[in-house]
């Protein structure tokens, strides 16, 4: 993106951030806020299926990369802007000339100045897909005078677990505003690709087995190229797939794996040599097509107490996953796989390299772990619909 284009994307994001530009929207629309690219994607299955019934959508987001990924999913189903600055004569502004009739949010998206403006317009809000992580409940815990008050004003909460549930109510939320219903990243479709075509460019020979490293993150680039030596010992013509997390970490990734001697080609390469041990995917949007290809998929961001990564969108591809130990963003999801033989938690860098070679040098446990992963899901695959039937009575009606 040259310098000019990004200038001009910051405009319009502090242009947004201040309700100075609103994009066309219809009155009486559903207003649906999510933070970031993984909030994003739980909600494309919920957004579709409203979109389908006749209801006008409008997202917001908060960071660049979440905008990025709304308008590729979304753009031709829903308006979308930045979330402007959590104060009341900004959000009070944006209510107004949005028009909504209600407000969906995502996870732990609790803005006080938005709650305040839709109570005040009498915009009924419900919580989806709500999650109160181990690390934010004592803070939320602490201050629960406060979250009583502010959160007061929302209709529902559609936890995505128990536990969840248990957390609400322990901040205040009264029980019967709170109903557990799943886990709507389980909502989620295979994406529509070409397999044959997507392995092709990534290994031109067809042949050689895939694993897939997703999400990395700084430091962790490092010590999973530690492991690769074991790797291709077991796995001589071993294809290792690396998707960092931020695209402003690409060239970093790419010196790093050079610093260890191995070839490497990009995913914007216009030819990926045959001689490449790692391919780099240098460009965002592509990670949930390479499970479909990957014979091996290892979730990063949990190796480091970062809290890892959603392994769903592994699973819909019928992938299991391999994590390190920080799984705390996602610990009932991975809790449940680990149950059904569908994922395998590691302790340590020692403890992940030797799964690997393990699951290499034994194609059958490879393949129930991966089977398994398709099992769940379909066991999963419900959540959509008792989450629309929760929210059904809060909808607008629909013009005739």
């Amino acid at each position: 993106m040259g310098d000019s284009t990004t200038h001009l994307c910051h405009v319009k994001k502090w242009r947004q951030h201040f309700v100075l530009d609103l994009p066309a929207t219809k009155t009486n629309c559903i207003w649906l806020h999510a933070c970031s690219v993984g909030e994003v994607t739980s909600i494309i299955p919920l957004l579709e299926q409203l979109h389908a019934q006749g209801h006008a959508l409008h997202v917001t987001v908060i960071t660049y990369t979440g905008m990025q990924h709304a308008i590729r999913q979304l753009g031709k189903i829903a308006s979308i802007s930045y979330l402007p600055w959590d104060l009341p004569t900004l959000m009070a502004r944006f209510v107004y000339k949005l028009q909504p009739a209600l407000l969906l949010l995502t996870e732990t998206e609790f803005w006080p100045g938005m709650l305040k403006a839709c109570q005040k317009d009498n915009i009924p809000i419900i919580g989806i897909n709500t999650r109160i992580s181990d690390r934010s409940f004592p803070k939320y815990h602490a201050s629960r005078y406060f979250w009583k008050r502010w959160l007061g004003s929302v209709n529902l909460f559609l936890p995505q677990s128990q536990l969840d549930a248990e957390r609400l109510i322990a901040m205040g939320v009264a029980a019967q505003k709170v109903r557990p219903v799943g886990n709507l990243k389980y909502a989620i479709q295979a994406p529509i690709v070409d397999s044959l075509a997507l392995r092709k460019r990534i290994d031109p020979t067809l042949k050689r087995p895939i694993l897939l490293l997703a999400s990395t993150h700084d430091d962790e680039e490092r010590r999973l190229l530690a492991m690769c030596s074991q790797w291709y010992h077991a796995q001589k013509d071993l294809l290792i797939v690396i998707v960092p997390r931020h695209p402003e970490r690409f060239e970093q990734v790419r010196e790093l794996i050079r610093s260890h001697g191995l070839a490497v080609s990009c995913w914007s390469d216009e030819h990926i040599s045959e001689q490449s041990n790692i391919i780099l995917i240098d460009s965002m949007g592509a990670l949930q097509s390479l499970y479909t290809i990957a014979d091996i998929a290892v979730i990063a961001g949990s190796l480091a107490a970062i809290g890892g990564h959603n392994p769903i969108e592994a699973a819909v591809c019928g992938r299991g996953v391999l994590t390190g130990p920080y799984i705390q963003n996602f610990r009932g999801v991975m809790t449940d796989m680990q149950a059904t033989g569908a994922a395998i938690i590691t302790h340590s860098d020692h403890e992940l390299e030797e799964a690997v070679v393990r699951l290499f040098q034994n194609p059958q446990e490879l393949r129930q772990l991966n089977g398994q992963a398709a099992v769940f899901m379909q066991d999963k695959s419900q959540v959509l619909q008792t989450m629309m039937d929760a929210i059904k009575p809060f909808l607008p009606k629909l013009c005739d």
